[in-house]
């Protein structure tokens, strides 16, 4: 890998929370427990699996008894998801990971106890769905496992309707810039990245596209350091 933690770490800076933007209409308690009925009541007594291609690999925010690899045909990942908080800000925004249609994505996917079910849908939930605005890009879809079995999954940020979703597709020339440059109280974008390949690596998986996007943030990040003047002896 071409991406270091070293390479990483000199994307870090210290950011201020810019709080939520005056755009967003936040979900309300009442908001997550309607939204916890709806999605409980389509799943029924069926096995509750959630998918997970980017940072719901390492930080799920919610509890599973099981994970195993899957893909879902007819989406991929792309950096289309523009943010100006956690790990972008409104004076160097940054690009998340989501859902967009064509081609396939090969993630994990997570099966949660089947009693706790409503708990760790709401968990999922208040980690991944934070406005009204972000509602249209949830959904269940069909994912295929090695084995061949066919499993309902839930999954987040996969299209939609989000007014924060850059279109057309940047092509990754213009992502890696980005990426290697922001950074939001939660951390970098560049970090961000590093930590989805190195997970993904950790089930057998390479997304040619990321892969290659490492490379670029980390000439990005050489040639950023490269730049930077250096200090004249006192």
């Amino acid at each position: 890998m071409s991406l270091t933690q070293e390479l990483v770490d000199l994307c870090f800076r210290e950011e201020a929370d810019p709080g939520l933007p005056p755009s967003w209409t936040p979900l309300t308690d009442e908001d997550y427990v309607l939204l916890t009925d709806r999605l409980s009541a389509e799943i029924g007594d069926e096995p509750l699996w959630i998918f997970a291609y980017g940072s719901l690999i390492w930080k799920p925010g919610f509890e599973s008894v099981a994970s195993k690899r899957a893909t879902i045909y007819g989406w991929h990942r792309s950096f289309s998801l523009k943010i100006e908080r956690g790990r972008g800000s409104p004076a160097q925004p940054g690009l998340m990971m989501m859902l967009s249609r064509g081609g396939r994505c090969d993630g994990v996917i997570y099966r949660v106890a089947d009693a706790e079910k409503r708990e760790q849908i709401e968990k999922a939930l208040r980690r991944e769905v934070s406005n009204k605005d972000s509602l249209s890009s949830m959904r269940w879809l069909q994912v295929r496992t090695p084995e061949g079995e066919t499993v309902k999954s839930l999954v987040f940020w996969v299209g939609g309707s989000s007014q924060r979703i850059v279109k057309p597709l940047l092509p990754l020339d213009e992502v890696a810039p980005i990426l290697a440059r922001a950074c939001g109280h939660r951390g970098s974008c560049a970090e961000y990245l590093y930590n989805t390949v190195v997970h993904l690596a950790e089930f057998g998986i390479r997304d040619r596209n990321l892969w290659r996007l490492q490379e670029m943030v980390a000439e990005e990040i050489r040639a950023l350091r490269a730049q930077k003047p250096v200090a004249a002896d006192a």
